[in-house]
């Protein structure tokens, strides 16, 4: 489990993220980049960083299903995910 502090932190480079988005868009496409230095940094999706939804792991994520390695692999072995099975050979 990720701490409180730094879910909160992504959560909020979340909303920072679309409340300027339309704003960072006109500015790129006026090529008015002093314009862009002032805004917030964390107003930047490159600041995003993929986490899991149900721990907060940043490492080892899954994009396809959301979710880390470990937990996938517990859902996974549960039956909690449809159409995935432990590989055998």
């Amino acid at each position: 489990m990720a701490k409180k502090s730094i879910e909160a932190r992504q959560r909020k480079r979340e909303r920072m993220v679309a409340q300027y988005a339309a704003k960072r868009t006109a500015l790129k496409e006026a090529g008015d980049f002093a314009g862009l230095d002032k805004l917030p940094k964390n107003a930047s999706p490159v600041r995003l960083h993929n986490r899991c939804q149900l721990t907060g792991r940043a490492r080892g994520y899954v994009g396809y299903f959301g979710v880390s390695r470990n937990v996938f692999r517990d859902m996974a072995l549960a039956g909690k995910i449809p159409g995935v099975k432990k590989a055998s050979w």
